[in-house]
């Protein structure tokens, strides 16, 4: 999959250009305009370097569609919908994502240092078993935002994303 994040013409914070591997593009727009950083990118970062394959984007992978995207190019599946919903159904990262990459993200809107403790409290508050993730993946997930905050408040151009191949929710047939 290929993330492109634009800055949105209308004045808001960011659009987000999705080209999966079937072929199919859309558009994600941002809802938040609070932020020098976009809350989508903050996602992306947190899940990619965190390895979470079954957070927003490697459920986007998967070919889950939300509510806030629009399909711009490339043939729809006949099963779209109904692989979207069980995507989005089946057990996922979604919510742990958002409360993970909240915290990553809010400790580079405030120019604070890696968020190693407030992430594991806020992995606590969801789940019994300890936080899987070391230092060093706090630190880099925190550096790399730190990092594509910086090219984005400095340019205009398009901010190209990598997203793993291997990152993509699976989901069990049935």
């Amino acid at each position: 999959m290929h993330l492109t994040f634009a800055h949105d013409p209308r004045g808001g914070e960011s659009v987000t250009l999705i080209r999966r591997v079937d072929g199919a593009e859309f558009k994600l727009f941002s809802y938040s305009r609070k932020h020098r950083v976009p809350h989508d990118l903050a996602h992306a970062v947190t899940e990619r370097e965190l390895g979470m394959r079954d957070g927003i984007f490697g459920c986007i992978a998967a070919g889950a569609v939300f509510g806030s995207m629009e399909q711009t190019a490339g043939k729809k599946r006949h099963d779209a919908k109904v692989r979207s919903q069980r995507i989005l159904k089946a057990p996922n990262s979604i919510g742990m994502s958002e409360a993970l990459s909240s915290v990553i993200h809010e400790a580079v809107e405030k120019d604070l240092p890696a968020p190693y403790a407030e992430l594991r409290e806020m992995w606590g508050v969801s789940r019994a078993d300890p936080c899987p993730y070391l230092d060093e993946e706090i630190e880099r997930a925190t550096e790399t935002l730190r990092e594509l905050c910086q090219l984005w408040e400095s340019s205009s151009d398009p901010l190209v994303f990598p997203w793993p191949k291997p990152f993509i929710c699976t989901i069990e047939q049935r």
